[in-house]
């Protein structure tokens, strides 16, 4: 049998866990999050995966190690080294040790957009390309980068995995990060309640009937329904993010840009808009730049498993 590997893609709100073979995610499961801990999560994890290998009926000889993509800041081999308010107790935990406990082997630790980017360069859309930047547009902002067919790294493990905190508008909402004006202040899902509120004209819009957070699901049902303050806002988003692609191809000068997260659902409404405005604003050959949907969805990080490991196929 060909190598397998463990993988898991933790976030706030749910873990997708699976075992991965070559391209393909032989067996897969979903847990949910009630409480962002690595020493909550981790035992629920390896339950799971136990009874996935079994599942999946992989020898133990052809699994070659686990992967773990987590919504923190990683160093790509077994630490966490910052989180924002996720998973604060996987700083300085040690996940190698968990590893070899568990399951009698190796683990390495990403950052889950950077491991994501792995996977659609190993498998799906950014497949063929040397230089690629993934952008995934959700409950932040989240960014991951590829230059010469190798993640962007640094010494502080933040290259390139900042999209969300690059200034669109100097003057303009205050971000968690502290600045004012990052892509994700202005145009994602946690600041897009506060957005559609603080619009003047809200209280005639469809919008000021929801009981809960608006989410971008409920802004496109409101544009497609006629309402005028959720064309505004929905067009206000497409320019942060395609101002945030300007940057980006002026930053690393991609051949692609792959666009993930579940914004991405309604991406033929989105998508030709940002390439219509990268192809008059960005400094590089018209058309140059590739700008297109992930193709793995919840799968990518998962798949990113054996490349993260080195051992792809």
């Amino acid at each position: 049998m060909s190598e397998a590997a463990i993988a898991a893609d933790i976030g706030g709100s749910h873990v997708e866990f699976g075992i991965v073979c070559e391209d393909r995610v032989l067996s897969s499961r979903t847990l949910e999050v009630r409480e962002a801990s690595i020493k909550v999560v981790l035992p629920k994890l390896e339950a799971g995966l136990r009874e996935l290998l079994l599942e999946a009926d992989v020898a133990q000889h052809a699994v070659v190690g686990v992967a773990l993509g987590i919504c923190a800041i990683a160093d790509g081999t077994g630490s966490v080294l910052g989180a924002n308010g996720k998973y604060d107790d996987g700083v300085g935990f040690d996940f190698a040790e968990w590893s070899k406990s568990s399951f009698g082997l190796p683990c390495r630790v990403e950052n889950d957009t950077r491991l994501a980017l792995l996977g659609e360069h190993f498998a799906g859309a950014a497949k063929g390309y040397d230089d690629a930047v993934l952008v995934t547009l959700g409950t932040g902002i989240g960014g991951a980068v590829i230059l010469g067919g190798k993640l962007l790294m640094s010494s502080g493990h933040r290259a390139g995995g900042l999209a969300g905190h690059l200034g669109v508008a100097w003057n303009g909402r205050k971000c968690s990060c502290g600045n004012r004006g990052c892509a994700e202040a202005e145009a994602s899902t946690s600041v897009l309640d506060a957005i559609c509120r603080d619009t003047n004209g809200f209280e005639k819009s469809i919008l000021a009937t929801a009981t809960e957070a608006i989410n971008f699901r409920k802004l496109f049902d409101a544009a497609d329904a006629g309402d005028a303050l959720a064309h505004e806002i929905l067009d206000r988003c497409i320019d942060v993010w395609s101002a945030l692609s300007v940057t980006l191809i002026h930053a690393y000068n991609p051949q692609i840009i792959v666009f993930g997260g579940g914004v991405m659902l309604r991406h033929e409404a989105i998508l030709p808009r940002i390439r219509e405005h990268v192809s008059r604003h960005a400094w590089t050959e018209k058309d140059a730049v590739k700008i297109v949907p992930a193709a793995l969805g919840s799968s990518a990080a998962l798949l990113g498993a054996l490349p993260l490991l080195g051992r792809r196929p």
